[in-house]
């Protein structure tokens, strides 16, 4: 009989170790399903964490970790806010869509003109899509005690229905030829998140998920507001008597994890992406679950987590192209990511007991 025994404080050893656990696990069984599908598991695990860094074309990979990571880091720190507070924001994908969506309209309002004044517009557009996303979840769970996992979940969909219709409707490019999608804002100059440095892959977007983390750092460490949040998350019941105010906090965190995940969405649809098409969204809201999770909620671990899993994006498209590995087979080892930080993180809050003695 195995038992799960509560440790009497969690393990920091096991909390400070339980990511490089799962990154070590995830290669492990990553590898055996790359040698199910017939690949050598060694040359799979190392095209996707050593080709980008270190392999012959990686002067041409190292920038994209930057461009990928970027929206990953951005929607992460968000969600690690409301996470520290125990309130769970799972539809940072929709937040995402809406802020591209209502960047890039603002943007092609304007076209053809050229004018300084264009793209920050889009910015104030894309965090205030995200934001009025995230507030229906949080004002529902605010005024009727909604759950707002299921409220933000299923908007997801609604927003990639809003995504497919404007596509086809009021963002279609006129001069498309009839096909689906907008004008490519890559060549609207005023509406383009052009790199700041040719070649670096460093665009307004990376910088603003730096700022995002640096934000982050200091509002959980330095501002009674970051105290509230953690308070929040480790002892509602104490947050209370101290006077916190928890629709308040519901309505910030929310508001928050959805301008920063709308901020993602413009970025991206007026950067790498360039079009707002029927298949613009990729993931990322909830991928940058598993990166936030993965940075134990912390801004710098959020940094870090970020890159590594633009890591497994960019490693993962090289394996599909040079081994002809499966997307899903990508998708899958990513997943495995979380599911071995689950579980590892059992082991912070509690031993394992076999009936013959302690073994963890």
């Amino acid at each position: 009989m195995i038992h799960l025994v509560k440790r009497p404080l969690p393990s920091r050893a096991w909390s400070m170790a339980t990511p490089l656990v799962a990154v070590l696990a995830t290669m492990v069984f990553g590898g055996l399903l790359f040698w199910a599908l017939g690949n050598n598991p060694f040359i799979a695990i190392r095209t996707i964490f050593w080709d980008p860094l270190f392999g012959e074309f990686a002067f041409f990979y190292r920038p994209q970790l930057l461009i990928k990571g970027a929206p990953l880091i951005l929607i992460a720190i968000g969600l690690s806010l409301g996470f520290r507070a125990g309130i769970w924001n799972i539809g940072a994908e929709g937040q995402y869509i809406i802020g591209a969506l209502v960047g890039a309209g603002v943007g092609l309002a304007f076209y053809p003109l050229e004018a300084w004044y264009i793209f920050p517009l889009m910015v104030i557009g894309g965090a205030f899509g995200g934001w009025a996303w995230a507030m229906i979840p949080a004002i529902l769970k605010v005024k009727f005690g909604t759950n707002e996992i299921l409220v933000s979940l299923m908007l997801v969909y609604v927003a990639e229905q809003l995504l497919a219709s404007m596509s086809l409707g009021l963002l279609k490019n006129p001069e498309g030829f009839g096909f689906p999608g907008s004008r490519n804002l890559q060549q609207y100059e005023s509406a383009h998140n052009a790199e700041i440095i040719a070649g670096s892959g460093m665009h307004w977007g990376v910088v603003a998920a730096f700022i995002a983390v640096i934000f982050a750092y200091v509002l959980l460490n330095r501002h009674m507001l970051g105290f509230q949040i953690k308070l929040t998350g480790q002892a509602p019941r104490a947050a209370r008597f101290g006077g916190v105010n928890p629709a308040r906090l519901i309505l910030f965190c929310l508001g928050a994890s959805g301008a920063l995940a709308g901020l993602a969405g413009l970025f991206e649809v007026s950067g790498p992406s360039g079009v707002v098409s029927i298949d613009f969204n990729a993931g990322y809201g909830f991928t940058a679950i598993i990166v936030a999770f993965l940075g134990r909620l912390h801004p710098v671990g959020v940094l870090l987590a970020g890159l590594l899993m633009a890591l497994t994006y960019i490693g993962g498209e090289i394996a599909q192209s040079n081994l002809q590995l499966p997307a899903a087979a990508i998708q899958v080892f990513q997943g495995m990511l979380l599911f071995f930080l689950l579980a590892f993180d059992l082991l912070t809050n509690y031993r394992i007991r076999l009936r013959q003695g302690e073994v963890a």
